[in-house]
């Protein structure tokens, strides 16, 4: 078993991934399109190439997290570089200079976004191999990702709900995005230092100097999505389903602000989906140590998709009622999370064994490839249906008039997509075919 100080500990990494993942897919393809006056397609183009450069050099960084663990017994030195860089450049994201033209600043979001990003994967891909390091047993794993996923929700519900109002309480613009990145940026940069100093130590291992040292080839994590079946169908669910809900937070604003007739919607928007997550957890515990963890993601899903399926009601009737499938998600949301990062240190052990040396950096790199790719592909995804869909673009203070395709295009795309992608998802999930324990 895990002690309790060394859950939370790594918990509180999830405070700033948590943060750094969900505000910017929460608010960043409106910031460009709303506030900036950048084309939805430009703005899709923009939120999507970091996440790319991330699909490269993830990879990367997760050899380098082996190298360093192999070395040194520890792989804190990467989450240290990424802590204190991506603090300054994730506020230097929203902090475009009033009256630039909307060219320059689509460019100014997507250097600065772009590094920022560069500075969360130098955190989450060494974080992400933690686990398998902090215990061998499977059903802790269970505890030990529920835990985290628990704060990661706390997180969410904290920023998606809380920074959008610090932005709106300011009367958006310059200054509100300014001060709701400001904001956010204390408990990223605060949540990591944790995770590196408790957890990230706690881990670490004596070298031992008689043995050769290892070496470990880019190519490691690439190998093991070629010849590992499990890691190849986990890691597709976990892309897809990351995608799907990627979607749908994309499209609250524009959920909130087009369909609902409200900004403010957004915030019991997110309370609807956060809120029931952070509830169900210790439910979910005890699904997966009945069920397995392979069965109880099936269950998850399976909840998930069914309650935005009947999302897709509100391109005909729009209303408060959407709260309650909304709310139904959330909780399906959560096992989602907690069941693939669980059954990720399973497949770390047996390609580790397979190859015969430590493949936890290899394989969460490319995991956080896939999973930094997925969320970011989802607004741009979102904002491509919206350019499809005719949806008007304006700048800060206004609300311009959209069409009735527009309009359905937005209650669509926030309920028939997500619902697609977790279709293809349990479609994929039904080939893995890992031994899974269950008690």
């Amino acid at each position: 078993m895990v002690s309790r100080k060394i859950s939370l500990g790594y918990a509180a990494g999830s405070v700033g991934t948590g943060a750094f993942a969900v505000l910017p897919g929460l608010v960043l393809a409106y910031y460009l399109t709303d506030s900036l006056g950048v084309g939805a397609l430009l703005a899709a183009v923009v939120v999507v190439i970091p996440k790319a450069i991330d699909v490269l050099i993830n990879p990367l960084i997760g050899i380098r997290s082996d190298r360093d663990a192999g070395l040194t017994g520890r792989r804190t030195q990467l989450m240290s570089l990424g802590a204190v860089a991506i603090v300054p450049l994730f506020v230097l994201t929203f902090c475009a200079p009033p009256g630039i033209t909307p060219g320059f600043a689509a460019l100014w979001v997507l250097v600065f976004y772009s590094l920022a990003a560069v500075a969360y994967g130098c955190f989450q891909v060494p974080y992400i191999a933690l686990p398998a390091e902090l215990t061998p047993d499977y059903h802790a794993r269970t505890e030990l990702i529920s835990t985290r996923v628990a704060v990661l929700a706390m997180t969410i519900l904290v920023v998606g709900a809380g920074a959008p109002a610090i932005r709106d309480a300011l009367g958006g613009g310059a200054v509100g995005y300014a001060t709701m990145a400001t904001a956010t940026a204390v408990p990223i940069g605060v949540g990591m230092a944790i995770a590196i100093l408790v957890p990230g130590r706690a881990a670490a291992r004596v070298p031992d100097p008689a043995l050769p040292v290892v070496t470990h080839h880019p190519r490691d994590g690439y190998q093991a999505l070629k010849n590992n079946w499990h890691f190849r169908i986990l890691l597709s669910v976990y892309v897809i389903q990351a995608l799907a809900t990627a979607v749908m937070l994309a499209g609250a604003q524009y959920l909130a602000t087009y369909v609902l007739d409200d900004d403010a919607a957004l915030t019991p928007l997110f309370v609807s989906l956060v809120g029931p997550a952070l509830l169900t957890m210790p439910l979910w515990r005890r699904v997966g140590r009945r069920f397995g963890k392979q069965r109880s993601l099936v269950i998850a899903s399976v909840l998930f998709l069914t309650a935005s399926l009947s999302l897709a009601l509100a391109i005909a009737t729009p209303g408060t009622w959407v709260f309650v499938p909304v709310a139904a998600c959330g909780i399906g949301y959560a096992g989602m999370q907690i069941f693939p990062l669980a059954m990720l240190p399973d497949v770390i052990d047996e390609q580790s064994a397979h190859v015969g040396r430590d493949q936890g950096g290899a394989l969460s790199g490319l995991w956080t490839a896939g999973e930094t790719l997925g969320l970011a592909a989802g607004p741009g995804v979102y904002l491509l249906v919206l350019a499809g869909s005719g949806f008007v673009s304006s700048t800060s203070g206004e609300v311009a008039d959209q069409p009735q395709s527009a309009l359905v295009g937005i209650s669509a795309g926030f309920s028939l997509l997500p619902a697609g992608l977790i279709a293809v998802s349990l479609a994929v999930l039904s080939l893995y075919r890992r031994q899974e324990q269950a008690k």
